[in-house]
C-alpha cells in the first residue's frame, strides 16, 4: 500500500531543515526532497523515522539507498533545469530517479540487476513518476538516445568511463563518484570533443560499478 502520511510528511520537512544545515542550498532540490516519499523506495518493514535518517540503508542484491545529503548533494552538483535530458547509471531502489523526475528533466535510468529494475520500474510508475528505465550495463551508458544534457552515475567507478564522456554533450556534465574502496566526488564538464574539465567535491561512499561483468538477472 503506498501510504504517504502527514507524519512522513513532517519528517521530510525536519530532514530538508538538516540537509540546509549541512549545505545543500538548492531550492528546487530541497523541495524534491521534501516531496517525494523516500520510505516507498524502501522495505515497508522499516521504521519511517529511519527512512527519514540522514543514512544509506541496504536494499536488495547487496545495494543501498543513497543517503539523503548523497542524492540532495549529487543533484545540486548537476545543476539540472526542466526537460534536460539525463542519463541515471543505477536506478537502484528509484529514489534518486524520482527526484530526477520531480526537478522535470528528461530521465533515461539503467539498472543491471534484473530485480532492482523490475521494482525499481514498477514503482516509479505507480507513483506517476516518467522515467525511461533500462535493464543494461551502465558503464556502456545508452546510445540509442544520446547524447545527454547530463550524466549522474551513482555508485563507484574506478575510473571515468570513456564511453559515458562521449555520450555527454558538449557543454553537459557529469556528476560521478571514482575510486576502489573510497571514492571521490567528481563534476566532468565536456568543453568540446577532445577537453574535459575535471571539479573535485571530496571524498564520498557508494557501492562499486561493476565494469564489464555479466549483469545479473
Amino acid at each position: 500500500m503506498l501510504n504517504d502520511t502527514l507524519r512522513h510528511k513532517g519528517l521530510r520537512n525536519k530532514l530538508v531543515e538538516e540537509l540546509v544545515s549541512k549545505g545543500i542550498t538548492d531550492k528546487s532540490v530541497l523541495e524534491a526532497i521534501r516531496t517525494v516519499p523516500r520510505h516507498l523506495f524502501m522495505e515497508l518493514s522499516f521504521d519511517p523515522k529511519i527512512a527519514y535518517m540522514d543514512n544509506a540503508v541496504k536494499i536488495a542484491r547487496e545495494q543501498t539507498i543513497s543517503r539523503p545529503f548523497t542524492v540532495a548533494f549529487q543533484t545540486q552538483l548537476l545543476e539540472v533545469s526542466k526537460k534536460e535530458k539525463i542519463l541515471e547509471i543505477g536506478t537502484g531502489s528509484g529514489y534518486q530517479t524520482a527526484v530526477l523526475c520531480h526537478l522535470k528533466a528528461e530521465v533515461y535510468t539503467i539498472e543491471r540487476q534484473r530485480q532492482l529494475f523490475l521494482s525499481a520500474k514498477s514503482l516509479l510508475h505507480s507513483l506517476g513518476y516518467v522515467a525511461k528505465s533500462f535493464f543494461s550495463d551502465g558503464y556502456r551508458g545508452l546510445t540509442a538516445f544520446a547524447p545527454y544534457d547530463k550524466i549522474l552515475v551513482t555508485c563507484g567507478a574506478p575510473q571515468v568511463p570513456d564511453e559515458l564522456i562521449r555520450q555527454l554533450k558538449v557543454g553537459g556534465s557529469m556528476v560521478i563518484p571514482i575510486g576502489e574502496q573510497t571514492q571521490t566526488m567528481y563534476k566532468i564538464i565536456k568543453k568540446s570533443e577532445t577537453e574535459i574539465e575535471t571539479l573535485n567535491f571530496g571524498d564520498c561512499k557508494f557501492v562499486p560499478m561493476l565494469e564489464e561483468k555479466e549483469i545479473n538477472l
